[in-house]
């Protein structure tokens, strides 16, 4: 039985895209960074938690399943950008993106038979210049809400994009090919 500790609809359709079985497992923490860590210790450490809450939620089953866990954040000069709180957020956070490249970290965890392991995905986005109208358009639409950065790459804000250094599916949301070498690790069939 395999767990997928996550609230992403995106998380669950990557995993579906590969064939995989899965009972979703919603999971609620505290994403506060602390000051002292890095984007990247920041995502790592939330999909960590993810997982090890689930595991203990779990309880006596903890043995018989695995537990997957993700987390995606967005990188640029140093410091994180998570999900907008409303419009004039969204706004803000596409205009800091226009016209830049930057960082989206994905880390995705898996909890099995006590041991937890994970793995990091690194990728390089590049938007072109975003005009205020594009900006405000897309704001005005539900998508960017629930999405850290602000915006998805699988759906309007894709024509944003000037360039891809990396996975697509960890800027989705889950990094398949890490999740793919966690599972095979901890030998559990993929199909």
């Amino acid at each position: 039985m395999i767990y997928l500790a996550s609230r992403s609809p995106r998380r669950a359709e990557l995993l579906r895209q590969v064939g995989f079985e899965f009972t979703l497992m919603p999971i609620d923490i505290d994403e506060t960074r602390a000051a002292t860590e890095s984007p990247a210790e920041y995502v790592c450490r939330m999909a960590l938690t993810k997982a090890r809450i689930a595991t203990e939620q779990i309880g006596g089953q903890g043995e018989a399943c695995a537990v997957l866990a993700a987390d995606t954040t967005i990188a640029l000069d140093g410091d994180t950008i998570g999900k907008p709180a409303n419009r004039e957020q969204c706004c803000k956070i596409l205009r800091q993106l226009s016209g830049r490249q930057h960082l989206v970290l994905s880390a995705v965890a898996l909890a099995v038979r006590g041991n937890v392991a994970s793995r990091l995905s690194q990728n390089q986005v590049s938007f072109r210049t975003l005009s205020e109208s594009e900006i405000e358009s897309y704001c005005a639409t539900e998508e960017p809400m629930d999405k850290a950065g602000a915006y998805a790459i699988q759906g309007k804000a894709a024509i944003f994009i000037e360039h891809l250094e990396g996975s697509y599916s960890a800027v989705m949301g889950l990094p398949l090919y890490e999740t793919a070498e966690l599972l095979r690790e901890a030998e559990i069939a993929m199909f």
